[in-house]
Parts: structure tokens; sequence; C-alpha cells
């Protein structure tokens, strides 16, 4: 098998930006099969997740995300107490849920307050693809790092490397599944274009990896642009929630009529569920079957038949309260787990 590879903008552990993918060892290039192992499921058995050392509301990305909110009062100290413990509540969770969770610690330097989102600059896939995506906001472009990735292919093949960073250069941005919302099985992008979420970006995309578009746009209560899609969606294997009255009219029909047409319940959020998170779930599977992993908001916000419904058509609801790195960072549950699936050693 022949890599794709390129250069990107990142870092490695040090905090030192690394040369060309050429020039990383860890990329596989052996007869492997890896159409053979390209089946995906929906969700994954594995998740990477990043602990935060200087977690901090993020000002450069304010600006398109109103779910965030700078509070100029807060002390940093105490704010990066709190998300630390959240971080390793939700950790714990998703293992004692059967989860298996591949944690990093970031590096102090350079800052990188949003670090504990790494789902926007990474995506992984069942055939040994990785893919780096363009991201708005300068200091988070620095949170893509070469040793993660290293230090996952001692476990995992990564075969090929689809870099979509060049895109910065044009103020093209397409934020990994943060702006998208993946139908692994149906090869379906869901997208609500954005500042954040650019159609030529996803486009390339889609071609790369063959998936068929699903784009509209969305707005909040306020009719403010909906900064990434998976605040406002979430794909399960047999069920999708959507805050329905986010999207756009003209394409409110087509998106639903997609997702039923596909296998999935659909389960409709209010514009309030949405705001407590509640769409920012996600599917993952463990030896005891599927759960649903969301924050304690977010499922304090759903009806007692929602969650039924959830439940029934995937399983159990596991959650944990992170209402600090909610408040603060702007993104939940869904945006703090980057899904590894990348076939085994």
């Amino acid at each position: 098998m022949v890599c794709s590879l390129g250069t990107f903008e990142g870092r490695d552990k040090s905090g030192k930006r690394p040369g060309p993918f050429t020039d990383r060892p860890f990329l596989w290039t052996g007869l492997i099969n890896f159409a053979a192992m390209s089946a995906e499921t929906q969700s994954a058995t594995d998740v990477m997740m990043i602990r935060p050392v200087r977690f901090i509301a993020n000002e450069q990305t304010a600006s398109s995300n109103h779910f965030q909110i700078i509070d100029g009062l807060a002390d940093p100290l105490a704010v990066q107490r709190a998300a630390v413990a959240e971080f390793d509540g939700l950790a714990k969770a998703l293992r004692n849920a059967g989860v298996i969770v591949h944690a990093f610690d970031d590096t102090p330097e350079p800052h990188t307050p949003d670090s504990i989102f790494p789902n926007n600059w990474v995506s992984l896939h069942a055939d040994g693809t990785a893919v780096l995506y363009p991201m708005l906001a300068e200091n988070r472009r620095v949170e893509r790092r070469m040793d993660l990735l290293e230090s996952l292919s001692t476990r995992f093949h990564i075969a090929n490397i689809v870099d979509l960073t060049h895109h910065e250069s044009q103020q093209q941005f397409l934020e990994g599944t943060g702006s998208l919302v993946l139908d692994r099985v149906h090869r379906t992008a869901y997208a609500c274009l954005s500042p954040r979420t650019d159609l030529d970006v996803l486009g390339e995309l889609a071609q790369r990896l063959d998936y068929e578009i699903a784009a509209f746009a969305a707005v909040d209560a306020a009719g403010l642009p909906i900064y990434h899609t998976n605040v406002l969606m979430s794909v399960g294997t047999r069920f999708a929630a959507l805050c329905i009255e986010c999207v756009e009219p003209t394409r409110r029909d087509a998106i639903v009529r997609r997702l039923s047409d596909t296998g999935h319940e659909v389960i409709d959020l209010s514009y309030a569920q949405m705001a407590a998170f509640a769409g920012n779930m996600l599917e993952l599977n463990t030896p005891r079957g599927f759960i649903v992993a969301m924050s304690e908001a977010a499922r304090a916000s759903l009806s007692e038949e929602q969650r039924r419904r959830i439940e029934a058509a995937s399983g159990p609801i596991v959650s944990a309260a992170i209402p600090v790195i909610e408040r603060h960072g702007g993104g939940s549950v869904r945006c703090m787990l980057a899904e590894v699936h990348l076939p085994s050693k």
C-alpha cells in the first residue's frame, strides 16, 4: 500500500514543529490488506482524550462559538483544577462502562486552551486513514501532535494521512468531527455550514474518503449560526438525535428523511436541550454492548421518554458532570472524544 503523505503545521511533544510526514517512521507501508479490514462500524470501542494542563476559555474562538462564555473574573488556576477533575471523572465513567480510553497529557507550551477537544484536529478511520483538519483559531492549530499518532501507532495501523491543513492559508476550515457528524456505515457526512465548516474543504474530504455530503445551514434560538454540527446532532447505529428546528426550513425534511431512510430513529431535540449540549452525545461500543456518552447537563435536559428511546435504540446512557468545561470551552462530552476506528495490530 502506498501512503498519501503531506506536511502540516503542528508540533511534537516538545512543542517543536515536526518535519514532513515522509520523515515519520510510524506510517505503515506494508502489504496488509486494509481494504478487507475497513468495513467501518458506526461506534468505536476506543477513544483518544487529552488531559488539559492550561485549560481556560479561548478568546480566539469566542466570536464564532456562542456556547462559550468568556469570564474575565475567572481564576485560571481554579478553572484548570476543575477541568482536570471533570476530565478524570469522564474518563473514569467511560472506562467503568467498558470503553478503552487512551488518555494523553497536554503540554504547558505552546498554550493550547482547547486541547481538551482533540476531535477537531484529527479523525481516525477503519481503513488506517488519519485525517488532519484545518482549524480557524491559530492557537488551535498547534494542538496537532505527531507524538500522539506515533503512540497510537504502537497499537494500531496508520497507513494513510489525508492532510487538509493547507486550506488554512486560504482561510478555509473544517474542524474534524465537530464540523462533521459522520454516518460511517452509510458514508454520509452531515455538516452545518459556518465560519468553521467550509463547503470546498468538505467537498475535498468527501471525495478523498468516498462520502456523500448532507450540508445545511443551522441557527440557534437567537438566530445565530451554530458553530459545529456536533452540538445539534448525533448519529448512532440505530438512532439519531437532531435539533430539527435549528436546521434551515428548506433542508429539514431532506435531512430527517436521509436519517430515517438509513435506519435511524430520529429523536427531536429542542433549542433548550441543544443549549444544554444534548446534541453533543456519542454512541460507543463496549464488550457489553453500546453505550451513549453525554454530560450530566445533557442527560438532565432530556425527557424520560427521550432517554428511554435512546437507550432502547442503543444502550445505557453514561454521563459525567463537566460544567466548567462546558461553560469555558463551549463544548461537551462528544467534543472531548476522538474515536479510534483504526485497525488493531
